[in-house]
This record gives structure tokens, sequence and C-alpha cells, in this order.
């Protein structure tokens, strides 16, 4: 007999569908193979947003900790091609005057000027 394939949602339908019918969590978390934890985050997840909620959700988080506001990098370009002899010293200064301080780390017009990676030029027409 062959392998029956399902999916993760599934998976999760099955296992939120049993849950209901009455069978208890540890026994039915021990045969789906998860911890009672998770069981329990589905079943709330399910009883709270319903049935999309048992769909896997993204893991990218919300915000990235040193990314720069879309403003405050758009500055540092406009300023580059608007100046294109300028500098990354002379507009973190220019920065520092117009933003009132905003910009606190040495680095940060260098960095974006060279992009994400760090030893990609930007290139500005």
């Amino acid at each position: 007999m062959p392998c029956k394939e399902s999916s993760v949602m599934d998976e999760r339908l099955r296992f939120v569908a049993r849950l209901l019918d009455g069978e208890p969590m540890s026994p039915l978390c021990r045969e789906f193979g998860i911890s009672r934890k998770t069981g329990y985050k589905i079943f709330e997840r399910c009883k709270d947003y319903g049935l999309e909620a048992l769909t896997d959700r993204s893991r990218r988080p919300v915000r990235y900790t040193n990314q720069l506001p879309q403003q405050v990098e758009s500055l540092i370009v406009t300023c580059k091609r608007d100046k294109p002899h300028w500098g990354a010293r002379k507009i973190h200064e220019l920065l520092i005057r117009r933003l009132a301080g905003y910009v606190r780390v040495r680095c940060t017009a260098p960095n974006t000027l060279r992009g994400q990676s760090g030893n990609e030029q930007v290139t500005i027409l």
C-alpha cells in the first residue's frame, strides 16, 4: 500500500476536527507528533481566526531593527544624486543638520550608498 500524502493544512484540519469531536488533547498531540503547546496554539488560532489560520504563516519579521526608514534612505540617495562629488562623510553631516541628530551612527550614509551587502556600489544615474 503506497504512502498517503497530505498537506500540512489537511493535517491541521484533521487535528482540529478530532479535537472538536471530543478527543483529549494529549493523546491526539502524541498521535500527530506535535507538542501539546503546538496543539493548543493550532486550536486557539482556529477558534479565533477560522480555517484561514490553519495555513502556514510568514516567519518574516515585521520590521528589521537596523533598517533605515525609507525617508532617510531616499534622502541619502537623493543627496548623492544631486551632488555626485560629495562623499559619505559630507552627506552624513548634512543629514545630522537636516534631521536634528536623528542619524547617530557614523556609517549610516556609507552603508546606504554601498547597498545592503556592503560591497556593491549603488549606481546613481
